[in-house]
């Protein structure tokens, strides 16, 4: 006669369900850190972006207003901001507008010591004459991660901003807009 023996109770499944909890907590964890990091730099990048349009209206708007002497703020393709120094001259309005848009586009602004951290990463302005009353105002700076680069016709910074971590100005960004001076006769 066969004898059974009584069932024995399982040992070690909660232990196990345990286990498999944590690995999956873990993993979802991670998952939320890298969603943290990438939401920061997206943070920094947006704000950035809205610096830069804060300097390129203010320049536009400065052009604007002095529309008699619009060709005085013409830098060409040669930028003005980080890495330059800053025209000194104070001789007229269109002098002034052109180093105060220089110290802001450095982060004069906003200083920690005697440093400057108002401003984009690697803040370049530019200022070109289309034609005779259209002018293009461009600002450059240095986005965080590689990127499609600006169009070629968008040439403020162009090249200063290869590194490490990028090449072919993918890490270039810019923004650009046209202020066009209509003849008053």
């Amino acid at each position: 006669m066969v004898t059974r023996r009584p069932p024995v109770a399982q040992r070690g499944a909660t232990l196990i369900e345990v286990l498999v909890s944590m690995v999956i907590i873990a993993f979802g964890l991670l998952g939320m850190a890298g969603l943290q990091v990438r939401m920061q730099v997206s943070e920094l990048e947006s704000y950035q972006r809205s610096q830069a349009l804060l300097l390129l209206n203010d320049m536009a708007n400065r052009i604007a207003s002095n529309r008699n002497n619009a060709v005085s703020y013409v830098t060409g393709t040669s930028a003005v901001g980080t890495g330059m120094s800053c025209p000194t001259s104070t001789s007229s309005p269109a002098a002034i507008d052109a180093r105060e848009w220089c110290l802001a586009l450095q982060g004069a602004s906003v200083t920690q010591g005697s440093a400057n951290k108002g401003a984009m990463v690697g803040g370049r302005g530019c200022v070109q004459q289309l034609s005779a009353n259209e002018y293009m105002v461009t600002v450059a700076w240095q986005g965080l991660t590689g990127m499609a680069a600006p169009p070629s016709s968008v040439a403020c910074g162009a090249g200063e901003y290869n590194g490490s971590q990028c090449s072919d100005d993918k890490c270039r960004r810019a923004v650009t807009t046209l202020v066009r001076i209509a003849p008053l006769t």
